[in-house]
């Protein structure tokens, strides 16, 4: 009896934490400014503008909206109209160093300050990802300079 309580509660764990991994990777970008909301209706109090292509976390799905976490932590609705499956991270350090290869000492290729919005083009081991700017600059940046990922 001890050893089925123990595999339904290991069966148990092993779900939920893959359901949390599968969670944790859903990332959705805005296609447009769209306003947040506090509940999930049009007639719900709006709560600011978030901008175009800015990263966000889906935490839930209901009919025509999303509740989705941004880079602050703050939950929101947006109406599901306004998400797009794009990648993008945001820069959440000062000053991120995108640099022209996944190397510490590579040369620099620019920078970019707080709350900057990248387009995400690929995850690199070592704990580097690859990102291109809207003005079309691309290079390397660490992967724990930005958010959304």
């Amino acid at each position: 009896m001890a050893t089925r309580r123990f595999s339904v509660l290991a069966f148990g764990l092993v779900a939920w934490a893959a359901a949390s991994a599968a969670h944790a990777l859903d990332y959705l970008s805005l296609a447009e400014a769209a306003p947040a909301y506090d509940a999930p209706s049009a007639k719900a109090k709006p709560l600011f503008v978030v901008l175009a292509g800015t990263p966000v976390e889906l935490v839930v799905g209901l009919d025509g909206w999303s509740k989705v976490r941004d880079s602050r932590g703050e939950l929101i609705w947006i109406e599901k109209k306004h998400l797009t499956d794009k990648r993008n991270v945001i820069v959440r350090v000062d000053r991120a160093q995108i640099r022209t290869a996944a190397e510490d000492q590579a040369a620099l290729v620019f920078e970019a300050e707080r709350d900057v919005v990248l387009e995400f083009v690929e995850a690199i081991p070592g704990g580097w990802v690859k990102v291109r700017h809207r003005d079309g600059q691309s290079g390397f940046l660490k992967m724990l300079q930005v958010w959304g990922l």
